[in-house]
């Protein structure tokens, strides 16, 4: 299972069955759930209760080692696909939930008027859009994301663009990919890491964020979900009428707009084309793979085609022209010369401390370089210097020597029983950071709370010694 794959399945686990029955009602959900995040040995399992009513437990494992049939079993379980009973005869039998199989089955083999797979425009368009032109709208918008996010929103895209719109700001900000630092956004660990996923995980972290305030926005999120899966099922360079959408989907166009997994000519249009940020939604396709060089996603997996040259006294080297390459590099490097094809720079203390303030460790540092690695740096073993991977986690371990903590020290207690009391109680609320047993010594990140079980102790006790 990809990794966007495994994000999106982690998010259905989480629903209630009532979703589920929902969600199952339409056979495009069905089936990109049975594509997108199903092993090999679920969807054999799948298939081979479609057209039966139900399958014994033995059957199943005289085909496969029991080892290796609980996985897909209990996948298939936590997404309401399959359910076990018992009957008489024949012990524990398994079956497909009803509205999984009626919509698996209505997809696979056609008919019924769902139209839950969208329905083409039945007119031409007078203002004809082409794969390239879709494939520029979704370059220009997904890059200005990347851009934001890395501080340069405008630098190198297409048109005179502005960044993202103030919605993809803030969802941004909400998934904490990024954090605002008086008027700029400043990447985060987390955003760091979204950098480094390959284009189709990336749509797909910012969708759960936008699935995670649909109902914020008083969206219906199995209503959401229905029209992601559909748009993954959609042909490249087809419109489609917005007629059979519903209100809560035709809202989410404008979202998806500026995302570039939709594009419109203009928001009154009726009709929309899927890019291909949307066609790959639910295959393990590259998203954008047709793309011309100006998109050379500077956060793809490493394909031989690195273009990172660094050397033993901590200079860099990047062979590219990108913006957005030269701009993630700028976020741990400094940069001094730039030319056509080629920018240089060095890796020094000051920059990789700077880097880790923003929240971006060695290793994602280290990892970074490696993938990129340029080709004749690949015939080395290891790809990178040893001194510069040593040099570069030594300065992230300088400044964890020693970390301030404010708080207060509670010391001199007349009996263990007395040190033993307040402490468990400041462990138990949370503010406790460390103790000292032997020397009956704690200290807390808090002091109000404490204050106010001694202060009822001593009232207690006075209470008690008056009595």
């Amino acid at each position: 299972m990809s990794a966007s794959s495994l994000r999106s399945f982690e998010y259905l686990e989480s629903l209630p069955g009532r979703d589920f029955k929902r969600l199952y009602q339409r056979p495009s959900t069905a089936l990109a759930i049975f594509r997108r995040m199903l092993p090999h040995l679920a969807k054999t399992f799948v298939m081979a209760m479609l057209y039966t009513s139900s399958l014994p437990l033995s059957d199943l494992e005289s085909w496969v080692r029991p080892d290796t049939k609980e996985y897909a079993l209990s996948l298939l379980s936590r997404l309401h696909i399959l359910h076990t009973s018992s009957v008489p005869g024949q012990g524990q039998v398994l079956s497909l939930t009803n509205d999984f199989a009626t919509s698996l089955r209505l997809s696979l083999t056609g008919g019924g008027h769902h139209q839950s797979f969208g329905v083409p425009c039945d007119t031409p368009d007078k203002h004809q859009v082409s794969l390239e032109s879709l494939d520029a709208f979704a370059r220009s918008q997904w890059e200005g994301i990347l851009h934001y996010m890395v501080d340069t929103a405008g630098v190198g895209m297409q048109g005179g663009g502005e960044g993202p719109s103030h919605g993809v700001k803030r969802l941004l900000e909400i998934g904490g990919l990024v954090q605002m630092k008086g008027r700029h956004a400043a990447i985060t660990q987390a955003g760091f890491s979204f950098l480094l996923q390959e284009v189709n995980a990336q749509v797909w972290t910012l969708l759960l964020f936008y699935l995670d305030n649909a109902e914020a926005l008083n969206m219906d999120k199995v209503d959401v979900l229905h029209f992601l899966f559909m748009l993954g099922s959609l042909e490249l360079g087809q419109d489609y009428s917005l007629a059979t959408l519903t209100a809560t989907q035709i809202h989410m166009l404008e979202d998806l707009r500026d995302f570039g997994i939709v594009y419109q000519r203009k928001s009154s249009s009726k009709r929309f084309y899927p890019t291909r940020l949307a066609t790959t939604l639910t295959s393990d396709a590259g998203a954008l793979r047709s793309v011309n060089a100006g998109f050379d996603n500077a956060l793809r997996s490493s394909d031989g085609k690195g273009f990172i040259v660094i050397e033993t006294n901590y200079r860099i080297y990047a062979y590219t022209s990108s913006p957005l390459q030269i701009a993630v590099l700028h976020l741990f490097a400094k940069l001094e010369t730039r030319f056509p094809n080629m920018v240089s720079g060095r890796v020094s203390r000051k920059s990789i401390r700077s880097a880790i303030q923003m929240g971006i460790t060695s290793d994602q540092i280290i990892s970074y370089l490696t993938t990129h690695a340029h080709p004749q740096m690949r015939k080395n073993v290891p790809i990178l210097p040893p001194t510069v991977v040593d040099q570069i986690r030594l300065w992230q371990i300088e400044g964890e020597r020693m970390k301030p903590t404010v708080g207060f020290l509670f010391k001199d207690f007349a009996s263990s029983q007395e040190y033993e009391g307040i402490c468990r109680y400041a462990e138990e609320i949370g503010v406790l950071v460390w103790k000292s047993d032997p020397k009956r010594m704690f200290f807390v990140t808090r002091v109000e709370q404490v204050r106010k079980f001694l202060e009822n102790k001593a009232r207690s006790a006075g209470a008690g010694n008056g009595g």
